[in-house]
């Protein structure tokens, strides 16, 4: 008896790992449609920082939900639910499926398993909060709480760092209020687990140490640095989202001229690493039972496992 073809492959893996392409060729295979899980590539205004799809990898296959939104805009995870949820909606009709592929893990277990009450925060986001917290004290972090969220802020005192530490992380990964978060019901998943398929991309760290840096230098041949001059200039406060995707700020810094290139380059490969490295640990611990694809996988594997 012929299998059933999957509503959605969900593909995920480190930075670099050849996720892209494989999506690629997975949607070739089943006739599907790529979905962006990538919470930096939503932006239009970092196309080339970001990795967005090439116009050679549109006219393959179509994309969706890459470079649709302002870096000006705040945008969740939530967000991203909405219309993840309204696409897969659409392609059902067409029965077409959905390969949503990204390195965001938050995306996809909020896919796979409905929003929870409390969220779970990403990593870049909760480092961000709390150096935040050393670098101005209590107060003041306070005080951008009460301008980001006035419900928690009139919760909380103004010395409970680690508690407006917690709202201001809260409201920035999700776009909405912890209170709000506590008093909701947890979502239910999108999507069921015997209509998709789900896998993580596994690389050698040399191999995909190297990666990392080819396709920097890469992107920077592109015109990263000019990307990271355009940003600079329309002024995004430095708290957005988008002003924190990796290698945006060393490039703007070797922009405005108060680093040099290569230690722009340099500066960003190191972030990518660990970026790549906290990846690697979160899929581990989070998607345990997701099936492994070694880098490289053929496509003779790839419809052995499709269908």
């Amino acid at each position: 008896m012929q299998r059933q073809r999957p509503e959605a492959v969900l593909i995920a893996g480190p930075t670099a790992s050849g996720k892209s392409a494989l999506a690629i060729a997975v949607a070739e295979v089943l006739d599907g449609v790529v979905v962006n899980a990538d919470s930096a590539q939503v932006y239009r205004d970092l196309s080339i920082i970001t990795a967005l799809p090439s116009a050679e990898d549109e006219a393959h296959v179509p994309h969706c939900l890459y470079g649709y939104r302002s870096a000006r805009e705040p945008f969740s995870v939530a967000d991203w639910l909405s219309d993840v949820g309204h696409l897969l909606d659409d392609l059902r009709r067409d029965q077409r499926p959905a390969i949503i592929v990204g390195g965001t893990g938050l995306y996809f277990k909020a896919l796979t398993q409905g929003l929870a009450g409390v969220p779970e925060i990403p990593d870049d986001i909760r480092s961000h909060w709390r150096e935040r917290a050393s670098e101005l004290g209590s107060e003041a972090l306070h005080a951008d709480l009460a301008a980001r969220d006035p419900v928690m802020a009139e919760r909380l005192r103004p010395s409970d760092t680690q508690r407006i530490t917690r709202a201001l992380e809260v409201i920035e990964a999700t776009g909405r209020s912890l209170a709000d978060w506590q008093s909701d019901p947890p979502s239910s998943p999108l999507l069921r687990p015997d209509r998709m398929k789900a896998f993580v991309i596994e690389i050698d760290r040399a191999l995909l140490h190297a990666r990392i840096n080819q396709r920097f230098e890469h992107m920077v041949a592109l015109g990263a640095l000019e990307e990271a001059r355009a940003f600079a200039a329309i002024e995004i406060d430095p708290a957005m989202p988008a002003a924190r995707a990796i290698g945006v700020r060393p490039l703007v810094a070797a922009a405005l001229g108060t680093l040099s290139l290569s230690e722009a380059i340099e500066r960003a490969q190191a972030e990518s690493r660990q970026y790549a490295k906290r990846q690697v640990t979160w899929l581990r611990h989070q998607m345990p039972d997701w099936h492994r694809i070694a880098f490289g996988a053929s496509e003779r594997e790839l419809k052995d496992l499709m269908v």
